[in-house]
């Protein structure tokens, strides 16, 4: 397995799509009765990457957009956040761009995905391939990329390649059905990629679904910390996470807030649990300042721009009761 102390490095490059997100606006206001809207990037891997740069950290994103405005709006974002896009290709024809129409409501929330003809899904063996892998300290990916082709084949060349420059491996399983063509490839793919990385990170309907069956979900994440995955975060929502690693496994609460919408969580999780792991800390405060960074955010609008700064997660941290579990 890969040296997880590489991960110090805090350059990651990161496999996944960028977009736009629409928030019907003012908060509360559901899509149908919106007179406006609030602009932002979205996409998950793009989110994540915005969580690593607010950290000081380094992040290239290797994706596709479309070429139009919706994709043009995705690469302007990504330079205000300074997210490297030299490996983010755009293309043309009838592809295009993620969209996400969603509202800022935490009961009864609406979120509208455009994804058809998603021009993500166009990532080439020639982009990962165009990759120097060995300039980066891990590489991290989210579930959707393997969702379909030409995408699921260069993630898994990509793997290969980053596997060969030693770097380690971080996925975010990121289940999102509407994107596959059945549960039993998402299942089979999920399971093949589980197998060759070094983090997992998912929740626990996720890791069900990879287990076959929802009451297995953790064992199933057992099972992979045993098999050479080296950290296993299974997620369970209010009621905290198990993390798993080195033989051992410890529970860790959340931190309660007045959340304005449930969007956004899993992102900044990823985004604060890796960059506190470059940053030094423990396994067991990168995994608590990850869930602080998921509750900053449900409490804001947006995900991207909602994306904690250090000196915020620390005013946080400070100021806010400690993590409970239910």
């Amino acid at each position: 397995m890969a040296d997880l102390n590489r991960i110090i490095g805090n350059s990651f490059v990161i496999l996944g799509r960028a977009g736009m997100d629409l928030y019907a606006d003012p908060p509360g206001t559901k899509v149908e009765e919106a007179q406006g809207f609030y602009s932002c990037l979205g996409g998950s891997s793009a989110n994540i990457g915005v969580a690593i740069t607010k950290h000081g950290g380094r992040a290239a994103l290797v994706t596709c957009v479309s070429d139009d405005a919706i994709g043009r709006f995705a690469l302007n974002e990504l330079d205000k956040y300074g997210i490297d896009r030299t490996h983010v290709r755009a293309v043309g024809g009838e592809c295009r761009n993620s969209l996400a129409v969603v509202e800022t409501r935490l009961e009864d929330t609406q979120s509208v995905i455009y994804r058809n003809g998603a021009a993500d899904f166009e990532m080439s063996m020639a982009d990962v391939e165009a990759v120097d892998y060995s300039a980066y300290s891990a590489l991290i990916t989210t579930g959707t990329v393997l969702a379909a082709e030409t995408s699921r084949s260069a993630a898994f060349r990509a793997f290969e390649l980053a596997k060969a420059a030693g770097l380690p491996l971080i996925f975010d399983v990121d289940y999102r059905p509407y994107s596959w063509p059945s549960a039993e490839v998402a299942s089979d793919t999920y399971s093949r990629a589980a197998e060759l990385c070094d983090v997992i990170i998912g929740n626990d309907v996720e890791f069900g679904f990879m287990a076959g069956a929802y009451d297995q979900g953790l064992s199933k994440a057992r099972a992979l910390a045993q098999t050479g995955s080296r950290i296993i975060v299974y997620k369970m929502g209010e009621k905290g996470a198990v993390t798993i690693s080195g033989g051992q496994e410890f529970r860790t609460g959340i931190y309660v807030v007045d959340a304005l919408k449930p969007t956004g969580a899993g992102d900044s999780f990823m985004g604060g649990f890796i960059a506190a792991l470059a940053a030094g800390h423990d396994l067991e405060q990168a995994v608590l300042r990850g869930s602080a960074c998921a509750s900053i955010v449900v409490s804001r609008v947006g995900c991207a721009p909602a994306m904690p700064t250090p000196d915020e997660l620390d005013d946080f941290l400070a100021t806010h009761p400690g993590p409970t579990q239910v």
